[in-house]
C-alpha cells in the first residue's frame, strides 16, 4: 500500500522540475548556508532573499499558499530562541516584574529573534520547494553524486522508507479497532470509558505500534540484505551536467554570494 499523500513531490512541468536533481541540491544547501551566515538586521537582505525564495516557488509552479503553508512548520521550533528576548544585552524595550524576578526584553534580543524567524521561515521554504520539485529516489542519488557520505544518505533513505512502514502499521492497527468496535444508536451516550481510560488504550496502541513497526522493520531489513544490500544507494551513471544546468548553478552561487557579500560589508 502506497501512501501517496505522505510524499511532497508534486509533478509538474516547470523549469525547477526539470533541473539536474544535483543543482537543486546544491543550491538549496548554497541557500540555507547564506542565510545561516546572514548577520543579525540585515533587514534589506533578507528581503532580498525572500523575494528569491518566492520567485523560486513561482518557477515550480507548486503554488504560493502551498508553500507558504507549509513552511509555518518551521515556527514552533524557533520558539526556543524566545529566552534571547532576556539574555541579550541592549537597550531595554519591556520590563516584566514577576516577583522577586525581573525579565528585561531588550531591543537587541528582539531584533536576533526576529531575524532567526524569518531566517528559518525562508530557508524551509526554499527546502520544500526542493523536495516537492524532486523525487525522492533522485534526491538520494544526488546526496551521493555530490560526495556525502554513503552513511548518512542511507539514514536518509531508510528514514523515509520506514516512515511508510510505520503509518502503514498504524492504519491496520486504526482497522483492527474500527473492526471491533461497536456503535451506539442512542446519540446522548458517548461510546468508550473515561479520559483516563482512554489515555491508556492509546499508550497500549503506540506501544504495539512501535512494536509491530520494529518486527516488521527487522523482516524487510533482513529481505533487503538476502538481495545485497550494503547501504550503498545505486542508479545508473547520472549524465554530464547540461551548459544551461551549470549556467544556473554557477548563477545562482554568484547571486547567493554577492548577497552574503553585501549583508557582511554593510551589518557586520
Amino acid at each position: 500500500m502506497h501512501l501517496h499523500f505522505l510524499d511532497p513531490y508534486r509533478p509538474r512541468r516547470s523549469l525547477i522540475h526539470a533541473l539536474d536533481p544535483r543543482v537543486k541540491f546544491v543550491f538549496t544547501l548554497a541557500f540555507i548556508l547564506t542565510m545561516t551566515l546572514l548577520p543579525t538586521g540585515a533587514w534589506p537582505v533578507y528581503v532580498l532573499m525572500l523575494t528569491l525564495s518566492v520567485s523560486i516557488t513561482l518557477l515550480s509552479e507548486l503554488g504560493l499558499t502551498y508553500v507558504l503553508k507549509r513552511s509555518m512548520l518551521a515556527i514552533p521550533f524557533v520558539l526556543a530562541a524566545v529566552p534571547l528576548l532576556f539574555t541579550v544585552k541592549g537597550p531595554a524595550l519591556v520590563t516584566i516584574p514577576i516577583g522577586a524576578l525581573t525579565l528585561t526584553m531588550t531591543t537587541t534580543g528582539l531584533e536576533r529573534l526576529l531575524s532567526i524567524m524569518f531566517k528559518s521561515w525562508v530557508s524551509v521554504q526554499v527546502a520544500i520547494v526542493f523536495a516537492a520539485a524532486t523525487p525522492f529516489p533522485d534526491m538520494l542519488i544526488a546526496m551521493r553524486a555530490v560526495k556525502v557520505p554513503r552513511l548518512i544518505v542511507s539514514i536518509f533513505g531508510l528514514m523515509w522508507r520506514y516512515l511508510f512502514v510505520m503509518v502503514d502499521e498504524a492504519l491496520r492497527l486504526l482497522r483492527a479497532r474500527a473492526a471491533r468496535s461497536g456503535e451506539l444508536d442512542r446519540a446522548d451516550v458517548t461510546p468508550g470509558g473515561s479520559l483516563v481510560w482512554r489515555a491508556k488504550v492509546t499508550g497500549n496502541m503506540a506501544g504495539n505500534l512501535f512494536v509491530r513497526s520494529l518486527d516488521r522493520g527487522e523482516r524487510i531489513y533482513a529481505a533487503m540484505a538476502a538481495r545485497g544490500y550494503d547501504g550503498e544507494t545505486r542508479a545508473f551513471p547520472l549524465p554530464p551536467l547540461t551548459t544551461a544546468n551549470w549556467i544556473t548553478l554557477l548563477g545562482g552561487l554568484a547571486l547567493l554570494f554577492a548577497l552574503l557579500s553585501f549583508a557582511l560589508l554593510f551589518w557586520a
